[in-house]
């Protein structure tokens, strides 16, 4: 038996026997829709019936359902820790970190206190100016590096060809954007 999808997008072949009379819930493989399916086949025509007679039935009072109520999930409330995660005897016990607290205490100068640390920003202007006064020096020396060391005129040539593509791209990418 063939059955098809009311997506109308798979069919399937089914065994005859798979679905009785009275019919039975499937679901399509393919996108998940639930029909209930009938056998499919010639159905024979039986002796028609004239109109049905009207069956008239006490309708018997609707109880109200009793709902049972709700089980209440009790949690007990959080307990503080009794240890910090930083104390030293947390640290050794849970991770094997031993710290020793009885480090002697240095006497501080006021040089010491005011003293500031040189920073990435800075490190990084100090190497862009390094690297543009390198690259300037080679420029203007570039004719004297040559004739000296003829084999460097490739080199020399290939380093400002790079330093050009660079500067290329910066100016594009701060032209469109």
């Amino acid at each position: 038996m063939i059955i098809t999808c009311n997506c109308g997008e798979k069919k399937f072949t089914l065994p005859d026997n798979s679905i009785p009379a009275a019919g039975r819930m499937v679901q399509c493989g393919f996108c998940g829709l639930k029909w209930k399916q009938f056998p499919v086949g010639d159905v024979e025509k039986t002796q028609s019936i004239a109109r049905p007679k009207k069956v008239v039935s006490r309708t018997q009072p609707v109880q109200p359902k009793i709902q049972k109520p709700k089980k209440i999930k009790r949690t007990a409330p959080k307990q503080t820790r009794e240890i910090s995660l930083y104390s030293p005897e947390y640290l050794a016990k849970k991770h094997g970190i031993k710290i020793n607290d009885a480090q002697p205490e240095k006497k501080i100068n006021k040089q010491e206190k005011s003293k500031v640390s040189f920073g990435f920003y800075n490190s990084l202007l100090v190497f862009i100016f390094f690297v543009i006064t390198l690259s300037r020096i080679l420029y203007f020396s570039q004719e004297f590096i040559i004739t000296n060391i003829p084999a460097s005129e490739y080199y020399l040539n290939y380093f400002f060809e790079s330093i050009r593509n660079i500067f290329e791209i910066w100016k594009s990418l701060i032209i469109n954007y």
